[in-house]
């Protein structure tokens, strides 16, 4: 009888047990989704920036929500100032291009007026002079407008399946004059094997890089040409601008892409160091790539990969 009883107590307390196990694990679950469910209603707000700190007790999971308000209130705040930043940056980027706009395109204008005029020895090389750097000038600031914007998430890329030889053709008509300025040849490769090839890639900024790579191409190309080709592989489409100009030393071909970077190579040369850099940045934002293959004297292929 004895033995009995004990057994009906062992049963009964293991029961309390398992009873009251099962109380701790299910309170303790429904506190913890209490507070997940808390944490990603904060994460919720705090991405629509809107998020509000609510009165905690002071447990020690509260205080842990505490502190996690605390820094997504910052975040908040830092988010905002971030945006008027951005707002202010806009407002004097556009302000830099429409005040220097006007009075660029004077000087370029009254610059070929002299060079029109019968002007005789200096004085004619000094106005073609004149031409020549507020050419420059109005390179340089359109180029750091563009960037800036771009930097700054001011312009944001707009990557969609892309049809390449439309864009390309419409880049070759563009520059072909500016090449035979020159004596060169501008030539498309590729345009019957390759007519239905796209690329994922924001089409206006895409062509804007590949201007640039082909600018690039005339500028430091004396004689022959320059030739742009497409091949298409299984992740990328690739666009080459292979020139036959003075070539690039191998230990340049990364610092090529730095703002502002000319080699002592080119310092005779037009340009101000800033056309390959806005050309990487563009096509990397796409999520593609631009390789260099050159050696001094050969001539150089820089090679487009945007994603198909």
């Amino acid at each position: 009888m004895i033995l009995q009883i004990d057994n009906n107590m062992i049963w009964i307390i293991s029961a309390a047990c398992m009873l009251t196990a099962a109380l701790v694990i299910f309170y303790n679950y429904r506190r913890t989704k209490k507070t997940m469910d808390t944490i990603e209603q904060m994460l919720e707000r705090a991405d629509d920036v809107r998020f509000l700190e609510k009165n905690f007790d002071e447990s020690r999971m509260s205080a842990l929500e505490t502190k996690f308000a605390h820094f997504l209130t910052a975040s908040a705040v830092s988010a905002k100032n971030v945006a008027a930043e951005k707002e202010k940056i806009e407002t004097l980027i556009s302000d830099i291009s429409h005040q220097t706009k006007t009075p660029i395109a004077n000087l370029l204008l009254y610059s070929e007026l002299l060079q029109e005029a019968d002007l005789q020895g200096d004085v004619r090389g000094n106005a073609e002079a004149i031409y020549a750097q507020t050419e420059k000038l109005r390179f340089l600031i359109d180029s750091l407008v563009k960037l800036s914007r771009l930097e700054n998430g001011i312009i944001t890329l707009s990557p969609k399946p892309t049809p390449l030889l439309p864009m390309l053709r419409s880049i070759h008509s563009q520059l072909a004059p500016k090449a035979a300025d020159k004596g060169l040849y501008l030539q498309l490769n590729n345009t019957e094997t390759t007519a239905e090839l796209s690329a994922v890639c924001d089409a206006k900024w895409t062509a804007e890089a590949v201007c640039n790579l082909i600018d690039n191409a005339i500028k430091y190309t004396a004689q022959g040409g320059i030739t742009i080709s497409i091949t298409a592989y299984e992740l990328f489409a690739r666009i080459d601008i292979a020139d036959t100009g003075i070539g690039i030393a191998e230990e340049e071909h990364a610092k090529i892409f730095s703002r502002f970077y000319r080699s002592q190579d080119a310092q005779d040369k037009e340009g101000v160091g800033i056309g390959l850099y806005l050309a990487r940045e563009i096509v990397n934002g796409e999520g593609g790539y631009i390789k260099v293959t050159s050696s001094i004297g050969n001539g150089a292929v820089f090679s487009v990969f945007l994603p198909k």
